[in-house]
């Protein structure tokens, strides 16, 4: 089977949703089957066929101002006649669309369909109805994020997106997942829960995985990343991938604060944009005090990620917007590490609260941190909930698992096209 995917970052070292492709495509070759994908880049300059990791990767240019994307996005006409060749060229049998909110735009999907291949498109977001990462739907610290507002609808749109807000944009996606893509899976039965709720199909969910390495880390490696960052003899906490105040970011620093007093020995390790760290962060965690607590790392390459996960007693995701899934969850996992998550979007399918590891809410900043609390008093108890959480990504988040669900949705979308 040739399938071509689509997804608008073509880096896997950037975003989940573009690990994920990266992965499925690797075993997906393994099985005999032929795999390419189609990306875009903002320099025309750059606008050429490349290989990443063994995969041909077709390159479209593409630049706007991102303000115009709830109407460029619905048909972005710069995409029509570069895509049309490509799919010309590679005859996929299946087109598997992972991100094209922006750049490869909506009417990609119409094109795949036109070509002859069965498509099928995979949610990794809200944004097929929402014009972000849904961030309104728990009523916010006024609410204590206790509601479930998750339709969308102008009144709550209009002052949000205000000049952005495009009357008829949600209408003109679904009429294409209806009428041009015959498979709609989402990455977590809460994120499926949504889409339909706004009137998006959804025929399936399909949760994500994780490429799992055979060993971990050693523990002279472990050590050795520990001392390099100052981490010897620490009790130590690690948040990881973009660093928004809505990940929770800002909330941790507070919940640090407060459990400062009881474990003076306690860092946070933050895994992300340095930069971005020290011009939104860095200021807050002066004012609490609790700057010399604090571990940016930057980005982190494979074996340094993996050693950072490693290196961690209790990983944290305190994301106060919608978290579809939550990757660095199973990251977190792979490495035997307890997790406590946020109560908004997938993560309770991903983290078994109680098992291997806790389920709540940011907004709660006491309960949030005496769960936290908790794992530190307890290191058998965290033991048993990080080997517990390994055991659960290895029976349910598996590459080899990923890649025979899909070949049944290609299989379905075939059978109707």
């Amino acid at each position: 089977m040739r399938v071509l995917f689509f997804c608008e970052i073509y880096d896997p070292k950037v975003g989940s949703s573009t690990r994920q492709m990266y992965g499925l495509a690797r075993e997906l070759r393994a099985r005999g089957h032929k795999t390419a994908v189609v990306s875009t880049v903002r320099k025309a300059s750059d606008a050429t066929p490349t290989t990443v990791e063994g995969m041909t990767v077709f390159r479209i240019h593409s630049d706007y101002a991102v303000r115009w994307r709830s109407w460029v996005s619905l048909h972005n006409k710069a995409i029509d006649r570069p895509l049309d060749a490509i799919l010309a060229e590679w005859r996929p049998d299946v087109v598997h669309a992972h991100l094209v909110h922006t750049h490869l735009g909506y009417h990609s999907l119409s094109q795949a369909r036109a070509a002859g291949a069965g498509v099928v498109f995979t949610s990794h977001d809200a944004m097929t109805f929402c014009y972000q990462k849904l961030t309104c739907f728990h009523g916010g610290e006024a609410h204590g994020g206790q509601l479930d507002d998750v339709v969308a609808r102008a009144s709550k749109c209009i002052p949000c997106q205000r000049l952005r807000f495009r009357p008829g944009r949600n209408r003109r996606i679904l009429k294409v997942l209806q009428e041009d893509v015959h498979r709609v899976t989402a990455v977590s039965d809460e994120l499926a829960r949504i889409m339909k709720a706004n009137g998006v199909p959804v025929h399936r969910t399909v949760h994500n995985a994780l490429e799992v390495t055979d060993e971990p880390p050693s523990q002279e490696a472990v050590d050795a990343f520990r001392a390099k960052h100052g981490l010897s003899g620490a009790k130590v906490l690690a948040i990881g991938g973009r660093l928004h105040e809505q990940k929770g970011v800002g909330k941790l620093l507070e919940m640090v604060a407060r459990l400062a007093p009881e474990f003076p020995e306690l860092r946070l390790i933050v895994m992300g944009q340095r930069d971005v760290y020290d011009g939104e962060f860095q200021p807050q965690a002066r004012r609490l005090g609790i700057d010399d607590r604090i571990v940016p790392t930057g980005w982190l390459e494979a074996e340094e990620l993996r050693l950072a996960y490693a290196a961690a007693d209790v990983f944290v995701t305190p994301s106060l917007c919608f978290d579809t899934f939550g990757l660095v969850n199973l990251e977190a996992m792979e490495q035997s590490r307890p997790v406590v998550a946020t109560t908004f979007g997938g993560s309770r399918e991903v983290v078994a609260h109680g098992e291997s590891g806790f389920i709540e809410n940011p907004f709660d900043v006491e309960a949030y941190a005496e769960l936290i609390a908790g794992l530190l008093r307890d290191p058998a108890r965290a033991a048993e909930m990080g080997s517990e959480g390994r055991r659960r990504l290895l029976e349910h988040f598996t590459m080899d698992r990923l890649a025979s669900e899909f070949l049944e949705e290609y299989q379905a979308a075939l059978a109707t096209v």
